[in-house]
């Protein structure tokens, strides 16, 4: 009945548990993802991340230093935008621009990741001091790595084509 305890049985269970935890947490993800996007484009005011900004006149710092920040080409200096902020009804949102294709109401595949450098990116404007999460909860997880974003100095900006993904009040 009972197996005798050895150094290869050792092993076998280490990885059953080891194949478990990665199982559960592909689950997790998965749930996370159907629960943040029920439906291809169907993203509310309530999925966002509000902030608060000091000043009114902080929202254009916001928005420039977002310019500066997202996902550089491998082959050339293009920088892609990641977040926009988004002034709505009186309130401030950091937003990843497929967030803004959602709420168009166009397909968006918003991933993981997607949401990971968006919450990175929010962490730093306030650890920069140019902003306040309201409900920090709303960008503790998931959390992408510093290495996944590019953030282009001021001073370096010129030397830099700054492409966004989305334009803000443009119509289509």
């Amino acid at each position: 009945m009972y197996r005798t305890l050895s150094k290869s049985y050792l092993k076998e269970d280490v990885h059953r548990v080891s194949d478990i935890f990665s199982l559960i947490h592909n689950i997790e993800s998965l749930w996370f993802m159907m629960e943040r996007i029920e439906m291809e484009g169907r993203i509310t005011a309530e999925d966002l991340v509000e902030v608060t900004l000091e000043k009114d006149e902080d929202f254009l710092k916001v928005k420039e230093t977002l310019t500066r920040i997202g996902v550089s080409s491998r082959k050339e200096k293009k920088l892609y935008q990641s977040c926009h902020i988004l002034h709505k009804r009186g309130k401030y949102y950091i937003v990843h621009f497929k967030e803004l294709f959602g709420l168009d109401g166009l397909p968006s595949n918003l991933s993981e990741n997607d949401l990971g450098r968006r919450n990175a990116v929010i962490s730093l404007l306030e650890e920069w001091g140019l902003l306040t999460v309201v409900r920090p909860e709303d960008c503790e997880e998931p959390m992408a790595s510093i290495g996944q974003i590019k953030i282009i100095s001021h001073k370096d900006k010129g030397d830099w084509e700054l492409v966004p993904k989305y334009h803000i009040g443009r119509k289509r």
